[in-house]
């Protein structure tokens, strides 16, 4: 397996060689950059904690007991922050593993649909007049089942080892159609809803995380996805760069296949439960750290979870602070930043 992937990846690891330092730095400045947007999302909102005034509501927080106003507040906006950290990493890494599966520049994470089943089981769970968890485990159940009913549909292109671009092609068929018939129901049920109930339901359909909370399932799941794909880093690079070439270098190309797939559709599952579909995330975010930094996914995986948290940490202040006391769904501003910045990128690659 060694031996094969070497011709293969002998340009990625020259150019590590030369520039050892380059990828510790990048992340570096990632990770810098996404607790910056942490830190900037508790201090902003309707009511300002000064930054002087962190440590000190910082330290009520942990030590428990009674709280003043600005350790309330930075109970609050920590957890939110939190919440819409893990989500972007989710959808960016999931966007970046879609990007790889299918070979196809304009994948996201809802293109196979899986939102569109989430969909389905949130507005239906909020037509019903359900609690807030019974919304987000209908959400995540209807992810899953359409992520099951996918694989079954498209398994033999899946554990097929030639003909990749035909058999993701297909994959990518069958999500668009499934997808359509998700929207479907989802449009009759909002045609048929109470206007008690409508504005919760496009709020959920548009991308929310007002309602949102912090929860420990979805954060390990993007750690374990997170050193799981970079295990497999190498043999992604292989198949992105050869194609149907790859199963003759050594890369077990159905595998690798079927492990993508299983972990974009777990991570879209969670995102969406979590924080209804928002767009764009899982799109611009692979795209501008493949421009920035390359396209080497040993670089580009863990470079996009923390891009894309930090992207929806700062999307989400601007949500809760643009028209403060009121709150604007996220998904509004995350397509509002992410059309020109897309547009940008697709102009800078033109010229190059």
């Amino acid at each position: 397996m060694r031996q094969a992937l070497s011709p293969t990846s002998a340009t990625a690891a020259h150019a590590a060689q030369l520039r050892p330092h380059r990828w510790a730095i990048s992340l570096a400045v990632l990770f810098v950059a996404a607790l910056s947007s942490v830190v900037l999302a508790c201090l902003t909102g309707s009511v300002t904690v000064p930054l002087a005034d962190m440590p000190a509501a910082f330290g009520e927080l942990v030590g428990g007991g009674a709280r003043q106003i600005g350790a309330t507040l930075l109970a609050l906006r920590l957890d939110r922050a939190a919440t819409a950290f893990v989500t972007g990493g989710s959808l960016a890494l999931a966007g970046a593993m879609m990007q790889a599966l299918l070979r196809n520049p304009l994948a996201d994470p809802y293109v196979l649909g899986i939102s569109g089943g989430a969909a389905v089981g949130a507005v239906a769970s909020l037509l019903l007049g359900m609690a807030a968890w019974v919304t987000d485990l209908s959400a995540l159940g209807g992810a899953l089942l359409i992520s099951a009913l996918l694989y079954l549909l498209a398994r033999r292109d899946l554990r097929s080892g030639v003909a990749l671009d035909g058999g993701t092609s297909l994959l990518l068929l069958t999500g668009v159609i499934l997808s359509s018939g998700c929207m479907a129901l989802v449009t009759l049920m909002l045609s048929i809803a109470p206007e008690s109930r409508l504005r919760s339901m496009v709020f959920w359909m548009i991308g929310d995380l007002s309602g949102g909370t912090f929860r420990v399932l979805p954060a390990l799941l993007l750690m374990v996805v997170l050193i799981f794909t970079l295990r497999l880093a190498r043999a992604i690079n292989v198949m992105a760069l050869y194609a149907d070439g790859a199963a003759t270098l050594g890369v077990p190309v159905a595998r690798l296949r079927e492990a993508l797939f299983v972990c974009s559709g777990l991570l879209t599952a969670s995102a969406v439960s979590s924080a209804g579909s928002i767009g764009f995330v899982g799109l611009i975010v692979p795209h501008a750290v493949r421009f920035s930094l390359g396209p080497d996914h040993r670089l580009l995986l863990p470079a996009s979870m923390l891009a894309g948290g930090a992207f929806l940490v700062v999307a989400d202040t601007v949500a809760r602070t643009l028209l403060a006391p009121q709150q604007l769904p996220v998904g509004v501003i995350t397509a509002m930043i992410g059309v020109p910045v897309f547009l940008i990128q697709l102009h800078q690659l033109r010229q190059r």
